[in-house]
């Protein structure tokens, strides 16, 4: 897949479909949170609960990592 010129809405075709999870956090009606999915080597892709058929979005694992390197060091605090 190259995810510089992908179609989001068929996205979600490329990974397992049982490789979806969300946080324990998302609490029973599940409706404001996300998915990933991690069972492409090199790839994650994201997509919202509430819309399981809709738009997906990817990611190499380095453009993730540095995201979530970015939420651990408190890179995306508001004012």
């Amino acid at each position: 897949m190259d995810i510089r010129s992908y179609d989001p809405m068929a996205a979600g075709d490329a990974f397992d479909t049982t490789g979806w999870q969300r946080s324990a956090l998302c609490g029973p009606d599940q409706g404001d949170c996300v998915e990933l999915n991690f069972s492409r080597p090199g790839l994650v892709a994201l997509r919202d609960t509430k819309l399981a058929d809709g738009p997906v979005l990817v990611f190499t694992t380095a453009e993730w990592d540095s995201f979530t390197g970015g939420l651990d060091r408190g890179g995306f605090r508001r004012g």
